[in-house]
């Protein structure tokens, strides 16, 4: 749906959730005391490409358009998380580009910052970026992830059953030229596919101000999961660390879900993203809200709560917040409770390009 004048000033518009002062404080606060400051808001179920591990070849399902979260709907419940606290807000998708009006509602988020909100930011397949991202920039887009597996183009037509390496690589190009450093590229490992590929990445982290992100395949409905094609983290920091020696940590947000490392003289960094073999929920303040207006508390969770049944039923702020306050209370530990990989990859729940990435 376009963005319509009264979204936006919806968006825009300041005043306290009617709520009293102890029960916005906490609203966002899990049991173990975790405090949930960043939303990731899916803007689209659809994509414009069709990655092995995300989705099979002939995508996913789609859910009717009716029950997608209209602009109205997405803006009041991005402006009812800042007020309870959240002050980051990244967009994800499927591929947030695909969304004709991406702009408006970037610039619709902008006008939360007088509420709290600090940072907007967005993570894409780059296909669509390098045209839109001069009006997203104005708009007020601060940080960028981009997808990015290989740095082969027979391999990403292989990954992605799509030939856009090429307009990826421009997508880097403009965006560092815009200023958006350190620009982060989020890379899938799968051994057998492209674990090769790290040094290439390195090179690249070493040149340009680029934080490569190594990332551990995770299981998700229909992305053919499997351990064998696991690389540990930990097995790829030691391999790296051999072959380019001078690797050391950097320091990071205690938020961070990600091991930041790098050399002297480098422009860049590498990271390392052990979502399955040494989890990072112990620091988790991620909220998610799909497409279709359901909350997830967890990732690898079946559990959702809808934001888009109450909204459309009546439900006022406080009563929205309410409903995020009791999934919240009932968020596990780590892994939506979930023992192993084998188990999360057993238990029912999306595919990642409905979830939201």
């Amino acid at each position: 749906a376009a963005l319509s004048e009264r979204a936006v000033a919806l968006a825009a518009a300041a005043g306290p959730v009617e709520l009293d002062a102890a029960p916005l404080a906490a609203s966002l606060d899990d049991r173990y005391g975790r405090r949930h400051t960043y939303l990731r808001i899916s803007l689209t179920e659809r994509c414009s490409l069709r990655c092995t591990y995300c989705m099979p070849a002939d995508g996913v399902s789609l859910t009717d358009a009716r029950r997608l979260l209209s602009a109205e709907e997405l803006l009041r419940l991005a402006a009812l998380f800042v007020r309870a606290g959240v002050d980051k807000i990244r967009l994800t998708g499927g591929e947030p580009t695909v969304r004709p009006d991406l702009a408006a509602v970037v610039g619709a988020l902008d006008g939360l910052r007088p509420l709290g909100l600090r940072q907007i930011a967005m993570t894409t397949n780059g296909v669509a970026l390098s045209r839109l991202l001069p009006s997203l920039h104005a708009a007020g887009l601060d940080k960028l992830n981009l997808s990015l597996d290989t740095l082969q183009r027979d391999r990403f037509l292989e990954l992605t059953r799509r030939d856009a390496l090429p307009k990826v690589l421009r997508a880097v190009d403009a965006a560092l030229a815009l200023g958006y450093t350190p620009l982060k590229l989020n890379c899938v490992v799968m051994r057998g596919v492209n674990e090769h590929e790290v040094d290439a990445f390195a090179a690249l982290a070493r040149a340009r101000p680029i934080d490569v992100r190594f990332i551990e395949f995770m299981p998700f409905d229909d992305n053919d999961w499997s351990d064998s094609k696991l690389v540990p983290s930990a097995e790829l920091l030691a391999a790296l660390s051999q072959r380019q020696p001078g690797l050391r940590r950097l320091r990071t947000d205690a938020h961070d879900v990600a091991r930041t490392y790098s050399w002297p003289g480098a422009e860049g960094s590498v990271s390392f993203i052990s979502s399955m073999t040494e989890p990072f929920c112990g620091g988790c303040n991620r909220l998610r809200l799909t497409a279709d207006g359901s909350l997830k508390v967890c990732l690898f969770g079946g559990s959702e709560i809808s934001l888009r049944d109450a909204m459309r039923e009546g439900a006022s702020d406080a009563q929205l917040l309410s409903l995020v306050s009791s999934a919240l209370g009932r968020k596990h530990a780590r892994h939506a409770g979930l023992a192993s990989p084998h188990d999360i990859a057993r238990t029912k729940n999306r595919p990642m390009t409905t979830i939201g990435g």
